[in-house]
Formats: C-alpha cells, structure tokens, sequence
C-alpha cells in the first residue's frame, strides 16, 4: 500500500506541498484545499497532518462511497457521496478534509504530487503497511475521537 509518510523536523514550513496537492487534486492556488495540511506552532514546532490510508473511515460510510484502489489509497467517489460527514467526524486522525465550496469531503489519495514538490524532503511515498505507532500510541476512543499527533 503506498501512503505518504511525513518527516516534520525536516520540514521548512514553505507549503509547497499544500500548493502542488491543492493544484493536482482540486485545480485550484487555495491551500485550504489541500489534502495536506501543514502547521506551525508559536513555538516552531511543525505538524503535518496526512491521510495515513487506514482505511476506517471505509466501514462508516453509509453509502459506500469510500473505496480502497489496488495500490492501496482509500478514496472518495463525489458521485456518490451524499455529502454526511460521518467519515470527516471519524476519521481517527482527523485527515479528512472539508471545504465550502465542496459537497464531499475529500483526502490524501497518495499521488506524492506533495512529495515531488518538497524542497526538504520531509515527505515520502511509502510502501507497505502504515507504521503500527499510528493508532497504538493511544486508546482507541468513541467514533470521531483523534488520536495523538505523535503518531509521525
């Protein structure tokens, strides 16, 4: 399965990677249309927050427009969608992505559009299961809970 697998101390907070994800995937210069959200703290620390394509938000869907592809990243299909929110609310690590201009939500595909476009490499287009630390690092809570950022 390929994701894509954060590296946030090497990150330099340019946002090239939200510009590339918001122009491949949503055709428009709007970062708050990337799938990839990039922050930093008063402090300076940076979070990166990326659809590790868990796949838990499949199951919730009350009309199965979420679907795994064969190379393993879980998508949305906009035809589908009723536009409920029910994967949004549970999404474990809250990667699911929401706009006003959009009916469904949407989310990391891993195309690595935001890997190529990273001057610091602090992203990777991984194969292979997600690291297990993703969801052990806390317990599991009610559907909507989020889990620790500490999981990169």
């Amino acid at each position: 399965m390929k994701y894509v697998k954060p590296h946030p101390e090497k990150c330099g907070f340019v946002q090239a990677c939200m510009r590339a994800c918001a122009r491949k995937t949503q055709k428009s210069d709007d970062l708050s249309l990337s799938s990839i959200v990039v922050t930093q703290a008063d402090g300076g620390t940076i979070d990166i927050n990326v659809c590790n394509q868990c796949g838990t938000c499949i199951d919730i869907c009350p009309v199965t427009a979420i679907t795994r592809t064969k190379s393993g990243a879980v998508v949305v299909n906009k035809s589908l969608c009723v536009g409920c929110y029910s994967c949004v609310e549970y999404c474990p690590t809250g990667s699911m992505r929401t706009h006003a201009s959009r009916l469904a939500p949407f989310k990391c595909i891993a195309c690595g559009a935001c890997v190529e476009a990273c001057p610091a490499g602090a992203l990777e287009l991984a194969e292979g299961e997600f690291e297990a630390s993703y969801l052990e690092c806390e317990q599991a809570g009610e559907p909507g809970a989020t889990f620790s950022k500490s999981y990169f």
